[in-house]
């Protein structure tokens, strides 16, 4: 298993009808809605696999602080049996097959998924939906997984780069769940119940709360009924109309906020800068930013590493990312370094920041980040895999599927006084958190 709130953004009591969703020419999905909320999109597609996508809107930041990695927990335990099927019969009929299934945890979903033959998905798709939807949690599986992920939890533990990220989310949220791991401490997930962890499912765990998607060499009509089939009607939507922590995004950073730890298994520094800035709720505020992480920090004659890597020598590397969670967003700079540069390489981002603020971007810059992002996005989409996870993500979280087909045209619309604003408005060099991390 891998290792990621739930929102209720859409309609839980949809009509039982489909729509055909025109976006560019290599998408053309349809999407299906049963009256018991339940959200199924399906796309034909002419290569000789077929993957099904399971997308649960409920991870980590769901969790109340006593059960804080029981999403993650469950991810595990829904293989362990149902009224249906024996603990290990699932993982045998689907290698039986040769098909390929797993899982993953995050803050904002739950994401399970299946890639078989065509001739075998109606066979084998309906088992998938069956361990998600209908998993027995019986108590002595339970305790031999809690020790699986117990383990899990003191690797991520001995992990630097869980550390270091760890620490970095800790300095980006004072209140919001995201702060918290994903996993969970030990301490907690040494105490959860059984109990608990079937009151979870009931509550998530509905078709209203899920996307499946299934992208392959099928009849759309034959995908949308096989998964129709596999879940049951007789769900109600659960009560999810309550959010158990705070849900307003949290305000910037006023001033600088530095936090230092020491990690003997370093043999450099760690330095990241960040910033609060919007989240999938708000994501038309997201696009420019993400132009701006572009230029800064991806491919070699990107500012930051042609700037500080290539032509001055003070990092080994660095990176800028735009982590777009549902609730809010970091803007991060991460850089790799000797300590002794430390202090160098945080006031060369600053002066970066400050240019952005005050310099229009010239356009050839713009046009790389842009050419950049088309040609990978076309890339990332040649799978049936690639393009069920791309579905799921967006009708999943942000309710709509329409950004994952316009994300290159967001991309190219953003012009450099879009980039001045965004990095004028979110990105001070004067208000951030920064996270140093040196060798001992």
């Amino acid at each position: 298993m891998e290792t990621a709130v739930f929102y209720p953004i859409t309609n839980h009591q949809l009509p039982m009808t489909s729509s055909l969703l025109q976006g560019p020419r290599l998408h053309f999905p349809t999407v299906h809605y049963l009256p018991n909320g339940l959200t199924i999109i399906a796309e034909q597609m002419p290569i000789d696999v077929v993957n099904l996508n399971i997308w649960v809107n409920t991870g980590s930041a769901q969790e109340s602080d006593n059960i804080n990695g029981m999403a993650h927990f469950l991810e595990h335990i829904v293989f362990k049996g149902t009224p249906r099927l024996a603990i290990g019969e699932f993982e045998r009929r689907i290698e039986e097959r040769g098909a390929v299934t797993n899982a993953a945890t995050s803050q904002d979903y739950t994401h399970f998924y299946i890639t078989t033959a065509p001739k075998d998905f109606a066979q084998l798709a309906p088992l998938q939906i069956d361990v998600v939807c209908h998993p027995t949690i019986p108590d002595e599986a339970f305790e031999k997984e809690r020790l699986v992920v117990l383990e899990e939890i003191r690797r991520s533990e001995d992990n630097p780069r869980r550390r270091i990220y760890r620490h970095t989310m800790e300095m980006a949220f004072d209140i919001l769940p995201y702060r918290r791991p994903v996993l969970g401490p030990e301490d907690v997930i040494s105490q959860v119940t059984p109990e608990q962890m079937r009151h979870f499912h009931d509550t998530w765990y509905r078709p209203s709360s899920i996307t499946a998607v299934a992208v392959g060499n099928l009849p759309v009509d034959e995908l949308i009924n096989i998964i129709q089939q596999g879940f049951n009607d007789n769900y109600q939507p659960a009560n999810i109309n309550s959010y158990p922590l705070q849900i307003n995004p949290e305000p910037a950073f006023s001033d600088i906020v530095r936090r230092e730890f020491t990690d003997p298994s370093l043999q450099q520094a760690r330095l990241i800068m960040l910033w609060r800035v919007p989240g999938l709720r708000e994501l038309d505020d997201t696009y420019a930013l993400d132009v701006i992480a572009g230029i800064l920090g991806h491919g070699r004659i990107s500012r930051l590493v042609h700037d500080l890597r290539e032509e001055r020598e003070l990092v080994s590397s660095v990176s800028v990312s735009n982590m777009n969670h549902l609730l809010q967003g970091v803007f991060s700079i991460s850089a790799k370094c000797d300590v002794e540069n430390l202090q160098a390489v945080e006031q060369a981002i600053a002066q970066h920041l400050t240019k952005l603020q005050s310099e229009l971007v010239k356009t050839s810059e713009i046009d790389r980040v842009r050419r950049r992002v088309a040609n990978r996005f076309i890339f990332g989409n040649e799978t049936p895999s690639d393009r069920a996870s791309l579905y799921g993500y967006y009708q999943s979280l942000v309710g709509d599927l329409q950004p994952a087909f316009n994300y290159p045209e967001h991309i190219q619309s953003q012009t450099a006084m879009d980039l001045l604003t965004a990095a004028q408005k979110y990105l001070s060099p004067q208000a951030y958190g920064i996270v140093i991390v040196k060798p001992s």
